[in-house]
């Protein structure tokens, strides 16, 4: 599925410049990918769609009568509690890349919401760093942002290939 995903991100530079889903299911296919491969990575853009929808969080005045999903944004003295699920499918190098992310100012907390729920949608248990990464880039390319150099290189770059000073 991941490979799938990469694909689409490098072919459709923005998330509103992808095809409908069912179009692009037909892309892929002429692209050579395999069937099941093309279904999971649909499910996973079309739960992308809906979580991106979702969590764009909005400065409303607190009510006793605002809906029940309204999303806040979060305080910068807040802090993210991972419930037991999404420690066992993130892992301690996942939470802590998340974390890195965080404290960087690149990942904010209306994004990291979005890339755990897509990272909880994926059946590995638990996660591998280079498939989170790959989330990360989608939720950027969703939300139409175009990450910065920096960023860019720490989600593409083979941290196997580096050298330790």
């Amino acid at each position: 599925m991941f490979e799938v995903l990469v694909f689409v991100y490098e072919n459709y530079w923005r998330g509103d410049a992808c095809p409908e889903l069912d179009q692009l299911g037909r892309k892929l296919s002429a692209a050579g990918f395999d069937s099941d491969e093309i279904d999971q990575a649909l499910q996973w853009l079309a739960g992308l769609n809906s979580a991106s929808r979702s969590a764009n969080p909005i400065d409303i005045t607190p009510t006793d009568h605002e809906p029940a999903d309204v999303m806040r944004p979060a305080s910068a003295d807040s802090m993210r509690i991972y419930a037991t699920a999404e420690q066992d499918q993130l892992g301690a190098t996942g939470l802590g890349f998340l974390s890195f992310l965080e404290s960087a100012g690149v990942l904010p907390a209306h994004m990291r919401e979005i890339v755990i729920d897509r990272a909880m949608a994926v059946p590995q248990r638990p996660i591998d760093i280079d498939d989170l990464k790959i989330i990360v880039l989608m939720v950027y390319w969703s939300a139409g942002i175009e990450p910065d150099a920096l960023v860019l290189d720490e989600l593409c770059d083979d941290n196997h290939s580096r050298i330790a000073h």
